[in-house]
């Protein structure tokens, strides 16, 4: 592992980037549609699982966090720890999984990705354990929609979507 100031090399792919933010959207909003609103809406049994319904709605808001917050500036009023007992329609869910995603090519346009996010998170916020350029949001970004995207499709599938 390296450390130290991180590197770049010409412009960063964001069309690519957003590529996969979309594909791993794609794939939770699929498994909450498979298991249908009430099982959506249901936390497998498991100790302190959450529902897919409550893990995408925490995607779009860690989505709107770390990118919209941080990298754009924009004000937050985010509640984390309510984020996981969010319960709702799927539709109105894709609905603003769409938004978010419309929202975060505007946030993105003019950010310089080498450089320091606009706003630093506070430092009790749960994340990576040292400073990130704006390249290193998006980053952490993605790793956190790939582990919940797998953590959604094992709730479909220990919820026995048909």
């Amino acid at each position: 592992m390296t450390s130290g100031t991180p590197q770049t090399r010409g412009p960063w792919p964001v069309d690519e980037y957003l590529y996969f933010v979309d594909r791993a959207f794609a794939g939770m909003l699929s498994a909450v549609d498979r298991l249908g609103p009430e099982r959506g809406n249901t936390a497998p049994p498991l100790p302190g699982a959450n529902s897919p319904y409550a893990i995408v709605h925490h995607c779009v808001e860690v989505v709107d966090y770390w990118i919209g917050h941080l990298l754009a500036g924009r004000p937050t009023a985010r509640d984390r720890d309510a984020e996981f007992h969010a319960i709702g329609d799927p539709r109105e869910l894709r609905d603003r999984v769409a938004a978010q995603l419309r929202r975060v090519r505007e946030d993105l346009a003019g950010v310089d990705l080498a450089a320091p996010p606009a706003t630093a998170p506070p430092p009790e916020y749960r994340g990576p354990g040292r400073p990130l350029s704006g390249a290193g949001v998006l980053l952490h970004v993605l790793e956190e929609l790939a582990q919940h995207h797998g953590q959604v499709e094992i709730s479909r599938d220990l919820l026995g979507a048909s």
